[in-house]
């Protein structure tokens, strides 16, 4: 494969990553924002001490859980694809006759 065409493959993954990821972006986060309100009153004192700090842990992995998805796996995925890819140059390279 020529350079100029492995350049326009990775700059269409990458486009692909970002516009998937905006695209998921308002319904992740309206989920985690109700969620979020039905905790509320848990965590300001409705329910029973024990009932308090796991609606506050609870919270805390509806905040952490939705950004590792949305920026840590499309990124891990952009550098596994791309490690791929040196690979596979790496050893048509080796292959070609000199």
């Amino acid at each position: 494969m020529g350079q100029p065409h492995k350049q326009t493959l990775e700059r269409d993954l990458t486009q692909a990553i970002v516009e998937g990821a905006a695209l998921r972006a308002r319904p992740i986060a309206m989920t985690v924002a109700v969620i979020i309100a039905g905790l509320l009153p848990v965590m300001w004192g409705t329910g029973s001490e024990v009932m308090q700090r796991i609606a506050v842990s609870m919270a805390g992995g509806m905040i952490t859980a939705p950004l590792l998805s949305m920026f840590m796996v499309p990124v891990v995925y952009l550098m596994i694809r791309r490690r791929g890819d040196l690979r596979s140059t790496l050893s048509d390279n080796r292959t070609e006759p000199l």
